[in-house]
């Protein structure tokens, strides 16, 4: 039975969902694969709070962080950080020696610098492959690094790593390892009248209760909001239901997502990385309320420039667009349903843990 390594990182949940995603593959294609995070391994509490602290800035400060996006970019921060990653570089060692994997696959960048630093001019024992969860505007700290292979989710962002001076024979597109249940027994998505729009509150909690409230005014609609954990945004969300007068359906924390997403014919949310790729893989255009400058830029413009997808920071944005595209029999989103279908690999975890074990693809 192969032994695989996945490694991730809590900061953003595209990562965590890469590694997700790739790990039930793996499993369904009989490895022994084990998802680890160094960083809350080693990190301890200052983990947590830099965990907390990136997920605040992004949120509150946005241009700050573009301005950190584009240094990490310009300079070699990956290499210069790695000195100060004593702690996680002995126990990335330990690990290979206890476990003695067949492969590494990181989805998320610092790891190929440990890798580097560790074998030096030194035989590995292990195939090491990357996953680049951001499309398009791909930060150079994913590829200043050694890595025998750079998996990529599309045609545009392999096209961005290769004029970026990475090897052609590295990169391969093989699309983003969403969960492999995107990939069968997909429920039929009924007609588009009514819409059914799907809001994952992500981000921007504040102005949820307005979008909700917006939408709502919206004949026909069919509505359904997430809101995880968080009981003090669902009652929020409920009150604005019953002062409307109308149905909601509210999800908390679940583990159906994918259908959820398949058979809804609109999401709005921010464009993450795994979000916009979900997305992707179910077929469903997108509305996003928020783009984080940098790396959710890329996700976003893969959106525009394949027509299935806008840029709705407002709750009057957001109805008036989604009115638009179910006008007219809802032309305007049948063609958005098109545009998407041909972007997505629902089976690209299968795809990805193939490619990792080196056998053909089923």
């Amino acid at each position: 039975m192969p032994k695989v390594l996945l490694l991730t990182a809590g900061y953003g949940e595209g990562h965590n969902a890469a590694a997700r995603g790739l790990h039930a593959a793996l499993l369904e294609r009989g490895a022994d694969a084990e998802v680890l995070d160094l960083f809350a391994l080693t990190g301890g509490e200052f983990y947590q709070r830099t965990r907390r602290g990136y997920i605040e800035l992004i949120n509150r400060a946005p241009g700050v962080w573009a301005a950190i996006f584009s240094l990490i970019d310009k300079v070699p921060t990956g290499a210069l950080s790695v000195p100060f990653l004593g702690r996680m570089k002995r126990c990335l060692a330990e690990l290979i020696a206890e476990k003695r994997p067949d492969a590494i696959v990181s989805v998320y960048p610092i790891y190929g610098y440990l890798i580097e630093r560790l074998y030096a001019g030194k035989p590995r024992s292990f195939a090491f492959h990357t996953i680049v969860t951001d499309s398009i505007t791909i930060n150079s700290i994913w590829h200043r690094c050694a890595s025998d292979t750079f998996l990529v989710p599309n045609e545009e962002s392999a096209e961005v790593m290769i004029r970026h001076g990475v090897p052609k024979e590295k990169v391969s597109v093989l699309g983003f390892p969403v969960p492999p249940r995107f990939s069968r027994d997909r429920p039929t998505r009924p007609a588009p009248q009514p819409p059914r729009v799907l809001y994952m509150i992500n981000a921007g909690k504040d102005q949820a209760p307005g979008i909700v409230a917006r939408l709502l005014e919206i004949h026909p609609l069919h509505l359904s909001v997430t809101v995880g954990r968080d009981e003090e945004l669902r009652a929020k969300i409920e009150a604005v239901a019953a002062r409307a007068d109308r149905v909601v359906e509210i999800h908390g924390w679940t583990d159906k997502m994918p259908e959820l997403l398949m058979t809804h014919h609109i999401l709005i949310g921010k464009a993450g990385g795994a979000t916009v790729q979900e997305s992707i893989a179910a077929c469903t255009p997108m509305l996003m309320t928020q783009v984080v400058p940098g790396q959710e830029e890329g996700n976003a413009e893969l959106l525009f420039q394949n027509k299935c997808g806008a840029l709705c920071p407002t709750p009057d944005s957001l109805a008036e667009k989604i009115e638009q595209l179910f006008a007219d029999d809802a032309a305007e989103w049948r063609a958005w349903e098109k545009s998407i279908a041909r972007l997505s690999r629902p089976d690209a975890a299968l795809q990805i843990a193939d490619f990792v074990l080196g056998r053909p693809s089923a």
